[in-house]
């Protein structure tokens, strides 16, 4: 039934394939902690009891509360497939709760930061330059995920109507829009890419050698790029992608319109980003407010 419910990932909820190993390691050890444990062959026989022995072994392991909470997921997801397949009458996952995290705000980069980034340091007046230039400014300029800017494709862009058309999580599509400059700028980084490789190279963006970009590739280019200007620990191409939503809503932008660029299935994924704005009103008000001292 494990290789069952990991097909219906794959070809049924399309779910990234790094999202389907994922849950392919949850379930493979819990499997051996059972049969180690409990010599229970199989985790779709498996109790509340042997479930929570599992929770309470990752948490003597002092694995973090949030790496817990993944593989509770992957054991719920587990078994409403197999409650849908009438495999199992009742769910022993009903008595399993999540465990409790820290709520952290999302990290991001200063508006100063990313004005300094993209007006002020030089990138070479060549292909290479223009991509590193344009993959930066479109991450921060539209906040698409890093799986998103990797797939996109030169048909994905409209530069007529100034918007691209993005396939997010669960083979969604989703239309944002270009900023003018961005537009212009995407102008010249195809001129650059056509003259450089093969026309017939479809991906948007691609490697020095005319390659489609790979996830380590992206990474570095963003770390190297927010090294320069910021001292964050985490220069993530994800942290240009809060950086986008922080902004927007430090400058009024409604959350619901937020929430569409973004590509979020429900508003309260979006509200963590109010923690930043609301931050920052505080800061206002302590600055201007004659009794806020």
């Amino acid at each position: 039934m494990v290789d069952s419910f990991l097909s219906y990932l794959k070809s049924e909820k399309r779910l990234s394939p790094h999202t389907v190993i994922a849950y392919e390691k949850d379930l493979g050890q819990f499997s051996s902690h059972i049969s180690e444990t409990f010599e229970t062959t199989s985790p779709e026989h498996a109790s509340f009891r042997e479930i929570r022995s599992w929770i309470v072994s990752l948490s003597n392991q002092e694995l973090a509360n949030t790496s817990i909470n993944r593989k509770i997921a992957s054991l719920k997801a587990f078994y409403a497939y197999l409650l849908r397949k009438k495999k199992i009458e009742k769910s022993p996952m009903l008595k399993v709760q999540s465990l409790k995290t820290p709520s952290k705000p999302p990290v991001f980069i200063a508006e100063s930061g990313m004005e300094h980034l993209l007006e002020n340091i030089p990138f070479s007046d060549n292909f290479s330059g223009s991509r590193d230039q344009m993959i930066l400014e479109l991450l921060y300029g539209t906040g698409i995920r890093l799986s998103e800017l990797i797939h996109l494709k030169e048909i994905d862009l409209d530069l007529f109507d100034s918007k691209i058309t993005v396939l997010g999580k669960r083979s969604k599509y989703r239309i944002i829009p270009v900023p003018a400059k961005l537009r212009l700028k995407l102008m010249s980084y195809l001129g650059k890419k056509a003259n450089a490789f093969d026309s017939s190279e479809s991906s948007l963006f691609v490697t020095d050698k005319g390659k489609s970009l790979y996830p380590v590739f992206v990474q570095r280019l963003v770390k190297k790029y927010l090294t320069m200007v910021s001292t964050q620990t985490q220069k993530s191409p994800h942290i240009l992608r809060h950086t986008f939503a922080t902004h927007l809503l430090n400058k009024g932008a409604d959350l619901n319109a937020i929430k569409e660029l973004l590509g979020h299935s429900s508003l309260s994924a979006t509200q963590i980003y109010t923690h930043n704005s609301i931050e920052q009103l505080k800061n206002i008000h302590k600055q201007a407010h004659p009794k806020a001292g």
